[in-house]
């Protein structure tokens, strides 16, 4: 239908004054569906469990302070004093179960009394949630990923150390050990650590309990592994072959320097794709008891040029090879093993999502547990966003070579923005509390499916 001018435009001379009431109203009407997410999965009373032998006399309990950096997180807020620009929020308090929130002396009061028995509850907790969402799934295979991530800070925060830090060098960092599931992309576990420590610094034990748990879980799945070159020591890849775990990692060139002479007297390599060539080799370093399958890769690259560009003449592209070694105890053929070991790369966008949407770049405390209390809760939210939308929609992917995950997530800013931030009125007709939100035709039909799949699922 062809709208005219008249009924298109409007001239707004006055700009409205601001006046401002208690009226019950809320920024935030998209959590009431995580709120019906947080009832199905009892997150509440899992998160007081967390500290139950904690005595404390506060009014404000641990789990709901807890719960409070889970929300302040989905809400998009980053440092802790911009509680105060949601105090009075209802649905917020409502979801809470306080009638007031608390003030950031309070939270850091609080979560300061926590011990490390509490981060070991949290992060037991956080394992259950993605254990029983696997269980839901049905799958015949779970891909776990490992890896670390650099969290810097400014300011002296205590274990926090000076090390390898790309971005920002002599700042004082974390770099926490992460487990990520390849299949729905939540973080399944993580070891917090100084930043001055290498990738594989207590990685043995913390893989394997990894693992243990899964099989606990889910017995008969078959579990894979997935690992960069940091990773590669002859403990690591024992303990995988010895667990029957499928497992490919990258090889470091400078550990291993026979790789080097293999590559360059190698004569014949087979093509798998138009820029990717490799060749394969079972073979024993010195120091090992028993020969693995290694997977020589060179891929066609673009060679980067260092000499200034000169914009009015032509500068044709000179092309060089990237090589890498991928050690593996997989079957599968050698294209496949190459394309399931690339699709290790989704973790980094795990990452990217975790520091940019969920804030985990940040450090509020000074103090370790309440630092790790507040990672903890960062990854809780970014579960809880990917178990809101499997929650609500079935599995719309098979599995791949890649191992890409089996739901077409949507960040945690878009859940916010198209969800979360919506403004709502709470009111009580008839003495039934209820949410009114904006007569909006696509917002309507967004949220009841939304509603009517949790309570499905409750």
């Amino acid at each position: 239908m062809k709208n005219n001018s008249q009924s298109v435009l409007h001239a707004y001379r006055s700009i409205p004054r601001l006046a401002f009431e208690h009226q019950r109203l809320t920024s935030f009407a998209g959590l009431v569906l995580f709120w019906q997410l947080f009832k199905n999965l009892q997150l509440l009373p899992r998160l007081e469990a967390c500290f139950a032998h904690l005595r404390s006399s506060s009014i404000f309990t641990h789990g709901r302070i807890a719960l409070l950096l889970i929300i302040h997180v989905l809400a998009g807020y980053r440092r802790l004093r911009d509680i105060r620009f949601y105090k009075h929020d209802p649905l917020i308090k409502r979801v809470l179960g306080l009638n007031m929130l608390p003030d950031i002396s309070t939270v850091s009061r609080i979560l300061s009394t926590a011990d490390e028995r509490c981060v070991q509850n949290i992060r037991r907790l956080c394992r259950e949630l993605i254990s029983m969402r696997l269980r839901a799934c049905h799958i015949s295979r779970i891909t776990l990923d490992f890896d670390g991530s650099v969290i810097s800070t400014k300011r002296h925060a205590e274990n926090s150390a000076i090390g390898y830090n790309k971005k920002h060098k002599g700042w004082r960092s974390y770099y926490p050990l992460f487990c990520t599931v390849a299949q729905t992309g939540q973080v399944f576990d993580l070891l917090h650590r100084p930043g001055n420590v290498h990738d594989s610094h207590d990685a043995l034990a913390f893989i394997a309990s990894c693992i243990d748990e899964i099989r606990s879980v889910l017995p008969g799945v078959i579990v894979e592994v997935r690992m960069d070159a940091a990773f590669f020591s002859k403990e690591i890849v024992s303990m995988l072959f010895n667990r029957a775990i499928q497992f490919t990692i990258s090889v470091p060139f400078e550990r291993l320097v026979e790789l080097k002479h293999k590559i360059e007297s190698r004569q014949r390599w087979t093509t798998c794709c138009p820029d990717t060539t490799f060749f394969e080799e079972t073979w024993k370093p010195k120091s090992w008891n028993r020969s693995y399958r290694f997977l020589f890769v060179r891929t066609k690259e673009i060679v980067q040029s260092k000499e200034p560009i000169q914009l009015d003449l032509f500068i044709p592209e000179e092309f060089g090879f990237a090589h890498k070694v991928i050690l593996t105890n997989k079957t599968t053929s050698p294209a496949q093993i190459i394309e399931f070991h690339n699709g290790r790369g989704s973790q980094e966008n795990v990452f990217a999502e975790l520091k940019t949407d969920a804030n985990m770049a940040y450090i509020p405390f000074k103090r370790l547990i309440p630092n790790q209390t507040y990672l903890l809760s960062v990854v809780l939210a970014h579960n809880l966003s990917r178990e809101f939308q499997m929650s609500t929609s079935d599995k719309k992917r098979n599995t791949t070579f890649k191992r890409i995950q089996l739901w077409p997530f949507h960040h945690i800013g878009t859940i916010r923005r198209n969800i979360i931030n919506r403004a709502g009125r709470l009111t009580q007709p008839g003495g039934v509390t209820t949410l009114t939100v904006s007569a909006d035709q696509n917002i309507e039909k967004l949220f009841t499916a939304y509603i009517d799949n949790l309570t499905k699922a409750a």
